[in-house]
């Protein structure tokens, strides 16, 4: 009977303009009687007797009347909660009905106080990037929260593992989500304001941001007194860098483009391992600008792919020739199987810039049914980001913390003529546990 009733109250509602509505709302008045007077029925009714009164007619015992009161009123309470299941049943099978693809988020952030990009599950002293993207496409209703706990389940898979203190303004992560309306502004209103989604864009079912992607830019912002020659020039803001000086900058840093064995810029890599060699497309220095009284200049560099610091100490050894504390001839050294004690550059002005995907996009970017991942109507949202939270963020902190400063004052430590005892121990095949694994251009992304 329930049935029946639920079935006419839709009919009802699609016939509200149609001449049937009076006969239907009467058809439904009649069965809201007759299924009230079954469940009275249902309802046990302890028997009473009843005592005739004068006249012609007998009251009736209010024993009886109570019964049927109670059983009248727990109808009444039961029909909406049954009504209130059945919304709710409708709720949970909608969403199971929208839309579940595969995209990519053209993502922003400022890595000043994270542990890197990646989620490290069990590991909540260590906050990442991941930990408050997944909180926001969560809470946003992109995802079921199981996929949150377990993000394999959303086919998740980021382009770069960006280190510790690592920012970016073009990284790229590909997943499966629940296409809901208002989608971005919905995640970002639940990240917070230095870490944005800029774009998305739907991709094949197949697509894999780390295994399609076919090379990295990143770029390197430090203080310019860094290339101040240690017994020529002044070591502080006052520094400013010569044209001279910038021409042997971009001699040092074109070096190493090309294949070379990357293997001493690096943790984790053997000199004897094929993994180790690495494409370099380009790599320059740009000219010197000022910011808040200090003068700054940015590295940039294109690679296939970057293992673990190996951007940081690539710029760690340019930093320390032309600093006078090793030989132009190191460099070249660096690439044999001789180990060679690298100096690593702070972390803090390192950024990843973009993302490139040239292979994909000659393939699908023009099929008539995906876009290419090239993100040119985002270009200005990310250099806005960069101005208002990179930048500034990485100025204010050279600034209060020196951490450039502190790292050039540890360069004369560095033995350039011998392995040191980290790169020793290394040499035995020790490896950082992958849930430790951080890296300039994401692990061996």
């Amino acid at each position: 009977m329930g049935a029946s009733l639920v079935k006419l109250e839709a009919v009802a509602q699609q016939s509200a303009r149609t001449r049937l509505l009076p006969l239907l709302h009467s058809e439904l008045w009649h069965l809201r009687q007759v299924s009230m007077a079954e469940h009275l029925k249902a309802v046990p009714v302890e028997a009473a007797p009843m005592k005739a009164e004068p006249g012609p007619m007998a009251k009736e015992d209010p024993n009886v009347r109570g019964s049927k009161d109670r059983g009248l009123k727990k109808w009444e309470e039961t029909e909406p909660q049954a009504k209130r299941l059945k919304n709710n049943e409708e709720d949970e099978e909608h969403s199971k009905k929208l839309p579940k693809r595969k995209i990519v988020l053209l993502m922003a952030y400022s890595g000043k106080g994270y542990h890197g990009m990646q989620r490290n599950l069990g590991s909540s002293q260590f906050k990442t990037i991941e930990d408050d993207l997944v909180s926001a496409l969560v809470q946003s209703g992109c995802i079921p929260e199981n996929h949150g706990e377990d993000m394999k389940k959303m086919s998740f898979q980021r382009c770069a593992r960006t280190d510790k203190g690592v920012s970016a303004a073009g990284q790229i992560v590909s997943l499966k989500v629940w296409l809901i309306d208002n989608i971005l502004e919905k995640i970002n209103s639940h990240l917070p304001s230095h870490i944005r989604i800029l774009g998305l864009k739907r991709v094949t079912g197949s697509f894999n941001s780390k295994n399609r992607c076919d090379a990295r830019t990143y770029f390197y912002m430090l203080p310019t007194f860094a290339f101040a020659h240690k017994d020529h020039d002044i070591q502080d803001e006052r520094y400013r860098l010569s044209p001279e000086t910038l021409e042997k900058v971009n001699q040092l840093l074109a070096g190493y483009k090309g294949t070379h064995n990357f293997h001493n810029f690096t943790s984790q890599k053997g000199p004897k391992e094929p993994s180790a060699r690495r494409y370099i497309m380009e790599m320059h220095c740009e000219a010197p600008f000022m910011r808040e009284g200090m003068e700054f200049a940015v590295i940039k560099i294109k690679g296939q792919s970057f293992m673990m610091h190996q951007i940081r100490k690539m710029i760690g050894l340019v930093i320390a020739v032309l600093k006078g504390y090793v030989p132009e001839s190191v460099m070249e050294r660096s690439w044999g199987e001789e180990k060679v004690d690298i100096p690593k550059a702070p972390g803090l002005g390192l950024v990843l810039e973009r993302v490139h995907f040239e292979q994909y996009n000659r393939r699908f970017g023009n099929d008539g049914l995906h876009e290419p991942l090239d993100w040119v109507e985002e270009e200005e949202k990310m250099t806005v980001f960069k101005e208002q939270y990179i930048y500034p963020t990485i100025i204010k902190t050279e600034m209060e913390e020196h951490s450039m400063t502190n790292w050039l004052n540890t360069l004369p430590n560095h033995d350039f003529d011998a392995g040191s005892q980290e790169a020793k121990a290394d040499d035995g095949n020790t490896k950082a546990p992958a849930s430790l694994k951080g890296s300039d251009g994401g692990g061996d992304h």
